[in-house]
C-alpha cells in the first residue's frame, strides 16, 4: 500500500513547524534573530512558494507562473521596505519577466518545455528592457548612465522587428 503523496507533504510540512517552533523555544537567539531579519514581504516570497510546492505536489507545472509573480511582487516589496524607497515604481514593470521566470520554470518541469522556455525568455527580457529602461528615463535609475535608455529601447525595438521579418518569412514559405 503506497502512501498517499498529500500525506507525506502534510506530514513533513507539520514536522518542519514543529522543530521550528521547538527550536525558537529552546533557543531564544534564533527567534530574537528572526525578528529582527525577517520582515512582512517575506510572508509574499513565502506565499509564492507555496504555491510552487502546491504545483509540484500536484503535478501541474503551470501553478510555477501564478508562484513566480507572487514570489517576485514579494520581492519587489521587499527591496522597497529595506531600502524604504517606495518610489520606484519601474520595478512593478517586471512582473512580465516574472511571468516569464514562471513560464521557463513550467517549461523545465515538463510542461511544453521548447515552446515555454521560449515564450519565458522573451518575457524576461522584455520585462527586463522595459524596467531598466523606463526606469532610468522617467524613475532616476542610474545603472545605464546617459544613454543607457534609448539604446535599450532602440535595441528591443529592433528585436520586436526582426521577430515579425522572421514570422512573416515563415508564415509566407510555409504556404509556398
Amino acid at each position: 500500500m503506497r502512501p498517499n503523496r498529500s500525506n507525506l507533504v502534510l506530514g513533513f510540512l507539520l514536522i518542519l513547524v514543529g522543530g521550528w517552533m521547538f527550536v525558537t523555544n529552546q533557543v531564544p537567539a534564533v527567534q530574537e534573530w528572526l525578528d529582527e531579519n525577517f520582515i512582512w514581504p517575506m510572508w509574499t516570497i513565502g506565499a509564492g512558494l507555496l504555491i510552487l510546492l502546491i504545483g509540484l505536489i500536484t503535478g501541474a507545472p503551470g501553478m510555477a507562473i501564478p508562484a513566480a509573480i507572487v514570489a517576485g511582487v514579494g520581492g519587489i516589496l521587499y527591496y522597497q521596505e529595506v531600502n524604504s524607497d517606495y518610489t520606484s515604481w519601474y520595478l512593478w514593470l517586471l512582473i512580465p519577466a516574472f511571468v516569464g521566470v514562471g513560464t521557463i520554470l513550467a517549461g523545465l518541469l515538463g510542461e511544453n518545455t521548447r515552446r515555454n522556455l521560449a515564450r519565458g525568455l522573451r518575457l524576461v527580457l522584455t520585462g527586463s528592457v522595459l524596467c531598466l529602461a523606463l526606469g532610468t528615463l522617467f524613475g532616476g535609475l542610474t545603472i545605464l548612465g546617459n544613454y543607457g535608455a534609448p539604446i535599450l529601447i532602440i535595441l528591443l525595438g529592433v528585436y520586436i522587428l526582426a521577430r515579425g521579418f522572421m514570422r512573416g518569412s515563415g508564415v509566407q514559405n510555409e504556404t509556398r
